[in-house]
C-alpha cells in the first residue's frame, strides 16, 4: 500500500522515568517485546502502513536505537560463515527496515513536552501532513493502526487522533475527547482534548492513545505555542494544546482504532505487554500455558511442591 502519507515521526528523546531503574541504561524504545524492541514494532507498523520516510527523534544517550537500525554486513558474514543463516537473515532484514523506512535521526532541542520532537522534525516537512506515533506502544490488528489513521484521514482531510474504548475509571490516565459528533465506522468529530479528568467530569468514554495524523495548521498552533514560551518560559510545549487551540476554529477528527493496544511505558503495562506477546507466539505460548497451569496445580491446596 503507497499512503496518501509518506513521512512520519517518532518521538524517542523521553527518559523513561517509569521504568527506572531498568531504563538507565537502556532506552526505554529498546526494551524488548517479544523478540524485538518495542520501537522495531512501531517502524514495522509504519512500513507495512505504506510509510517511505520515518523520522526519529533522540536525544544524545540513544545511540543504541541507531545502532539496532544499522546495517551490519561484518554480523551477518560472520554468521553466515558459521552456518547460521537463519540468524544472518534476521541480523540483515533489521537493516533493511532502515533503506524501506528511510529511517533519519535527528536530535531534539528546545523546551520540555511532547510537542518539541514533533516541532523540531516539522521543519523539513514543509506543507506535507505526517504521521506521529509514539515508540512505547505496540498494537495487535489485523489492518495496522498507523494505516486506520491514514485512511480516515483520507476521508476527512483533517486531523486525526486515535482512540479506544476505555472504562470511567481510566480517564484519570489519558487525554479524553471532547465529542461533537458520532459519524458511524468509528470517526467521530472532536472539538478538543481534556487531559487526565476526574471520572465525573470525563466528556467521553475514549482515550487518545498517542497516535496523530497532524497537519501544517497545527504545527502552526506549535509554533506559536514555542513563540509563546520564548517570551514567558514557564511550562512545557504540549501538543494537546496546539490540538486544542486548532480544534477551536477548524475540523478535527477521531478514529477509534480496531484491535488490541498494549502501552509499555510503566512496568505493569511492559508487563502485560511481555506476557500477552508470548502468550500468542505459537512456540511459546504453549509453554507459558503449560508453566502457568503447573504452577497453579503447584500453588493449589493439598498440592505437592518440588
Amino acid at each position: 500500500m503507497r499512503a496518501t502519507i509518506r513521512r512520519a515521526v517518532i518521538p524517542a528523546a523521553g527518559l523513561g522515568s517509569r521504568l527506572l531503574p531498568l531504563t538507565k541504561a537502556t532506552p526505554k524504545e529498546m526494551l524488548p517485546v517479544g523478540d524485538r524492541p518495542v520501537i522495531e514494532h512501531t517502524v514495522r507498523e509504519l512500513i507495512d502502513s505504506g510509510i517511505t520516510d520515518i523520522t526519529v527523534v533522540v536525544s544524545g544517550d540513544k545511540s543504541l536505537i541507531q545502532e539496532h537500525f544499522r546495517p551490519n554486513p561484518a554480523l551477518v558474514a560472520q554468521l553466515r560463515a558459521a552456518g547460521k543463516s537463519g540468524y544472518a537473515d534476521a541480523v540483515e532484514e533489521v537493516g533493511e527496515l532502515s533503506r524501506r523506512g528511510h529511517l533519519t535521526y535527528l536530535y531534539q532541542h528546545g523546551p520540555y513536552g511532547n510537542g518539541t520532537p514533533v516541532l523540531n522534525a516539522a521543519r523539513n516537512f514543509g506543507d506535507e501532513p505526517f504521521l506521529v506515533l509514539w515508540p512505547d506502544d505496540v498494537f495487535v490488528a489485523a489492518v495496522p493502526r498507523a494505516r486506520q489513521l491514514v485512511a480516515a484521514y483520507e476521508r476527512t482531510n483533517a486531523p486525526v487522533l486515535a482512540l479506544m474504548p476505555m472504562g470511567p475509571e481510566d480517564s484519570r490516565r489519558y487525554g479524553v475527547p471532547v465529542v461533537k459528533e458520532d459519524l458511524g465506522d468509528g470517526s467521530l468529530r472532536i472539538t478538543g482534548l481534556v487531559e487526565k479528568p476526574e471520572p465525573a467530569d470525563a466528556p467521553s468514554r475514549y482515550a487518545a492513545i498517542g497516535g496523530y495524523v497532524l497537519t501544517p495548521g497545527v504545527v502552526d498552533e506549535l509554533r506559536e505555542q514555542y513563540r509563546r514560551h520564548q517570551e514567558d518560559p514557564v511550562g512545557e510545549l504540549y501538543l494537546t494544546d496546539a490540538l486544542n487551540a486548532y480544534a477551536a476554529r477548524r475540523a478535527v477528527y477521531g478514529q477509534v482504532i480496531e484491535g488490541r493496544w498494549y502501552d509499555t511505558g510503566n512496568p505493569g503495562a511492559y508487563l502485560i505487554a511481555q506476557f500477552a506477546h508470548a502468550l500468542a507466539h505459537p512456540e511459546y505460548g504453549p509453554v507459558l500455558r503449560r508453566l502457568a497451569g503447573e504452577r497453579g496445580g503447584a500453588d493449589s491446596p493439598g498440592a505437592s511442591g518440588r
